[in-house]
């Protein structure tokens, strides 16, 4: 879908404070008509606590939220443009799912007609038709989100709301649902806010994330910017896997870095594309996904390369991950595609190559 490049949320210097405790801490946020964008935290982080600013259901200590320009900073929560999507579905027990689905609109008293015609086209765009006189104990778990969604979505709000929307599913329907959920935000063209802590369900879902931290925001952008090119060995850490491998600055100008990084061999001679001000000791990151793992001494095409030994090896059906000790005594981690049926030529104990393109390595300052 087309996201308009106009700001529709604003988020000016916003705080919340619960007596001592800063839950958000002075954030500043911008996002887009018909943006999905995930809020993207571990538990304690303020993600929480800043979806219900947005919604209504607290008040911030300072600052401002502006919706579609309207101030919202202190408007109730039934007034505002927006609607919220529990983490626990809160879904009446003894309703039906055409009940729970219409209970707004009977509760503004909708006429009849409208709400059949509303909760029909509903259930139609959550594939639920032929569910609407089940109850709650009669839903799957994902059965059961999809109603929650219908109802959060049949009031039409300008912006969905949502609190863990996967948390309560198991891995293979949290795939399937996700996809679910885009093909339904592409269709309403609305601005949908997730907060989550799952961070592949923010990488599939989102057009931007916000990676959020003690109240604060540390990173936001596209999730390939955001796992490419972190800004911090926090964030390298916490989306995805990867080694963090010390190194010391050696040399650092505007046509080359030079570093000495013991777990990858030794001294390192890079182009300065990556615009890098460190000096002194820094983090070397590189992604297990970027390493070549064989038995075989490299070509002679390969001039990065260390020699190691697996230490543990995990079979994961499409990928398997090596846990590999190098003649430095450092742990690299790496995973490989597993391509075809044969059985796995790399076990165990066996001695193994590792070796990388410079151009996948990211430097991280202390």
């Amino acid at each position: 879908m087309t996201i308009n490049e106009k700001n529709y949320i604003e988020i000016k210097g916003v705080s919340k404070n619960f007596g001592d405790v800063i839950a958000v801490d002075n954030v500043d946020l911008a996002i887009k008509k018909g943006e999905l964008f995930s809020i993207l935290g571990a538990s304690g982080s303020g993600k929480t606590t800043l979806l219900r600013i947005l919604a209504g259901l607290e008040t911030p200590s300072q600052g401002s939220i502006m919706i579609d320009g309207m101030d919202m900073t202190t408007m109730a929560p039934y007034d505002r443009p927006v609607n919220i999507m529990f983490q626990n579905y809160a879904l009446f027990p003894h309703m039906s799912v055409f009940d729970n689905i219409a209970y707004g609109l009977k509760k503004e008293g909708e006429t009849k007609e409208i709400i059949e015609e509303k909760v029909k086209r509903m259930l139609s765009l959550v594939k639920l038709e032929g569910y609407d006189s089940r109850k709650p104990n009669q839903l799957s778990g994902g059965q059961s989100q999809r109603v929650a969604l219908a109802r959060s979505l049949i009031k039409e709000p300008k912006v969905l709301l949502l609190d863990e929307p996967m948390a309560a599913l198991d891995k293979k329907l949290r795939q399937s649902t996700q996809f679910e959920l885009m093909d339904i935000h592409d269709q309403l063209g609305i601005t949908f806010v997730i907060v989550t802590h799952d961070q592949e369900e923010a990488m599939t879902l989102s057009d931007r994330i916000a990676i959020m931290e003690q109240g604060q925001f540390i990173q936001i952008g596209s999730p390939n910017l955001i796992y490419e090119n972190p800004e911090s060995k926090f964030v390298a850490d916490f989306l995805g896997n990867i080694n963090l491998l010390d190194a010391d600055m050696i040399e650092n100008d505007q046509n080359r870095i030079l570093l000495k990084c013991k777990a990858l061999g030794g001294q390192l001679s890079l182009s300065n594309a990556y615009d890098f001000n460190g000096s002194g000791q820094i983090s070397v990151a590189l992604r297990p996904e970027k390493i070549m793992i064989q038995k075989e001494f490299p070509s002679e095409e390969v001039k990065n390369y260390v020699k190691g030994v697996v230490e543990d090896f995990g079979y994961f059906g499409n990928l398997s991950i090596y846990r590999v000790r190098t003649e430095s005594g450092e742990i690299i981690q790496v995973s490989k595609q597993n391509r075809d049926r044969a059985v796995q030529s790399i076990k165990w104990e066996d001695e193994v190559y590792l070796s990388w393109e410079n151009k996948n390595l990211m430097l991280l300052g202390e």
